[in-house]
Order: structure tokens, then sequence, then C-alpha cells
């Protein structure tokens, strides 16, 4: 009789527990969900941007007068500045907090320069010279390198210019008789260097914000002005150093083409 007490009683205490330990497994706290991936600027971006540009425009010449026999010089300085906009497109890869990439961007610009010089002694006494310059297209190619916080990135950033520029002279000798006039119109493509660098701010996974400021160097610009319009025996001839400096804010957009990239972390 005490064997089946026993076992009666062990049974009843087996069946407790396990309804206790059931019970406790309910009540425990459920998992934490898993946290979210950390933070990349890595992957493919594009994007606007628009902004304020400025240059200094001095441009120099020289030219002889066979009327006068004098060698003639002059600087004529400008300051032009305008808006400045269009688009880029980008790649970065991101090892830790060193973010790498490369960006190309193209830009439309209003700059523009219009400016003239007086009485000088040049095919007859009391010509008039003048000059505008303007860059309509721009783009560049440049590599990037910065170092991110989180969500908040500062870079560096430089690499390859081009620009197209159109130049118009006038030279006018209102007081010869008759009155004289010359004009000429050219047009190049220049490849320079440019240089800079920003902030920028991720507000989501796929958008971030910046402001960078570049300059831009697209070399010096030689003319010979107006060769075929000039009295025989004359000639006139300038240069002006093309340079930029530029402010500019936009957006950027990365795209989802491939898995979301993780951070590279360090193993040691």
């Amino acid at each position: 009789m005490s064997i089946h007490k026993n076992l009666l009683l062990t049974s009843f205490c087996a069946t407790v527990f396990t309804g206790w330990a059931a019970r406790a497994a309910d009540l425990s706290p459920p998992e934490p969900p898993p946290l979210p991936p950390p933070f990349t600027w890595a992957g493919i971006y594009a994007g606007g941007q628009v902004g304020y540009a400025w240059a200094p425009d001095d441009f120099n010449f020289v030219g002889f007068d066979p009327v006068s026999r004098l060698l003639v010089s002059s600087i004529i300085r400008n300051n032009p500045n305008g808006v400045i906009g269009g688009g880029h497109l980008g790649f970065q890869v991101q090892p830790n907090q060193l973010v790498l990439g490369i960006e190309g961007s193209v830009d439309g610009t209003s700059l523009n320069s219009n400016s003239a010089v007086g009485t000088i002694p040049f095919v007859f006494r009391g010509s008039q010279f003048s000059a505008s310059l303007s860059n309509g297209v721009q783009g560049s190619i440049r590599g990037k390198i910065g170092i991110a916080w989180d969500r908040f990135l500062v870079y560096g950033t430089g690499g390859v210019s081009l620009g197209g520029f159109n130049t118009n002279f006038e030279l006018t000798a209102a007081s010869a008789r008759p009155p004289f006039f010359a004009a000429a119109t050219t047009s190049s493509t220049r490849v320079g260097w440019t240089a800079g660098g920003g902030i920028q701010y991720a507000a989501a996974n796929n958008w971030w914000y910046f402001i960078e400021y570049r300059f831009t160097d697209f070399g010096t610009l030689h003319n010979s002005l107006l060769a075929n319009e000039l009295p025989a025996g004359a000639f006139f001839n300038g240069n002006r150093r093309l340079q930029e400096n530029q402010v500019q804010a936009g957006f950027s957009y990365r795209f989802n083409f491939l898995p979301p990239a993780q951070p590279w972390v360090a193993k040691y």
C-alpha cells in the first residue's frame, strides 16, 4: 500500500512541477526584436544641387598700333557672379568610419562678365575695347574621402573639371574717318582641376543633404584677337585666367539596387 502511495505522490509532484515550469515559461519576458543594421553611407546615389558662384576676371591685353606706332597694354578688371546648379551621380564605400567614393557632376551657370576700357591709342586715338565672357555649362569627375559619425559626414573632394567658354571682343575707333569697328567671337572647352570639401547629414536611410565649397581653375585662356579685321601690321592679343569659387547645397538619394550594404568593421 505504501508503494502505491509513494508512486501517486511522485506522479502528483511531477505534474505540479511541470505545470509550474510551463507557467514560468509563459511569464518570462519575450525575446527583444533584432537591432536594425547600423547606418552606412555605402552605395550608388544621385541627386541635385544649386548655389552661387563668383570669379576674379582680370583680362590682360596688349597690342601694336601701326598708325601711332605705339605698343598698348591694359587690364580690364571684373568680377562675374551668378547662379550655378545641376545634378550629380556617385558611388561610395565605407570601411569603418572612413568613407571613400567617386562622383560626377554637371552644372549650368549664369556667370558672365561685360567690361570695357576706353581712350586707348589704338588705330586712331580714342579707341574703345570691350570684352564679355560667359560660361554656360561645366562638369567634374572627383574623388571623395571623408570621416563619418553615424549620419554625419565631413569630406574633402577633388578631381578634373571641364567647362565651355564663349568670349566676345569689340574694338571701336569712333573718331576715325571713317569710323573703325572690329569684332570677334571665340569658343573653347577648357580642362582644369577642382578641389574643396563639405558636410553631409542623412535625414533618412536613403536621403541625405549636403553643403559644399569648391575652387576650380580652368587655366589661362589666350586669344589672338581680331586677327582678320585689323589694319596691316597691327596685332591685338589678350589672356585671362579662368578661375571660379562656388558654394552649393543639395540632396542625394541612395538606390537599393543591391542588398543593404554594411559598414566594414575591422576584426582584431
